[in-house]
């Protein structure tokens, strides 16, 4: 049986809404990932931080989540954590996406079982990422990957076959002002941010 994890490195975002507490924020975000993880099958879930910032994704971590306490949060230091874990498959999502729906991240996992590697644009911006998936143990030509300015094409580029990179749809994250109206009030969850977004404090 395949065993496949799902990482959101909860790195302190990159954009916090005029006016409100950037920690309060960043809890707020790192919630609704865990609330996300809850819709999930099929998958185990874990949360990726700096050695320093253990005791905060101990605070939002259900009991017995894995949480993977790092020297860094890139991304093969994360893939190499999973595979080290037992782990085949891996998929790293950012965390400032928080109506995204299950369902994305299983489209993100479906394509390595003919490919070693998938990835996903921000929709809606020319660059940044939103997460992606790969075959354990990484393959050696994986490249940097920043999910703040790299793109599908750039990752695609450094494989030795394009097809050994599957791009699959994005979702938008919360980068900027803009990306407030992609959010979808219809969806359920992400009950922490509609909070902060509200006005109503969050713990």
């Amino acid at each position: 049986m395949t065993r496949r994890v799902v990482v959101v490195p909860l790195h302190a975002p990159s954009w916090t809404p005029p006016g409100s507490d950037p920690a309060r924020w960043r809890r707020a975000l790192a919630d609704d990932v865990v609330d996300l993880f809850a819709t999930l099958a099929e998958v185990e879930p874990a949360l990726a931080v700096i050695e320093s910032d253990r005791e905060f994704a101990a605070g939002v971590a259900w009991p017995g989540m894995r949480i993977y306490a790092l020297a860094d949060l890139t991304v093969p230091t994360i893939l190499t954590a999973a595979g080290n874990d037992g782990f085949d498959q891996a998929a790293i999502i950012a965390a400032d996406a928080p109506d995204l729906p299950g369902m994305m991240i299983a489209k993100l996992l479906r394509p390595l079982t003919t490919r070693p590697m998938a990835v996903a644009p921000i929709g809606g911006e020319e660059t940044g990422l939103l997460g992606i998936a790969c075959r354990l143990p990484a393959p050696l030509w994986v490249p940097e990957i920043d999910f703040e300015t790299s793109t599908v094409a750039a990752v695609r580029a450094a494989a030795p076959a394009a097809t050994d990179v599957i791009g699959t749809p994005g979702w938008h994250r919360l980068r900027n002002a803009a990306a407030l109206s992609r959010l979808d009030p219809a969806l359920d969850g992400w009950e922490a941010t509609r909070a902060m977004l509200s006005g109503r404090v969050t713990a």
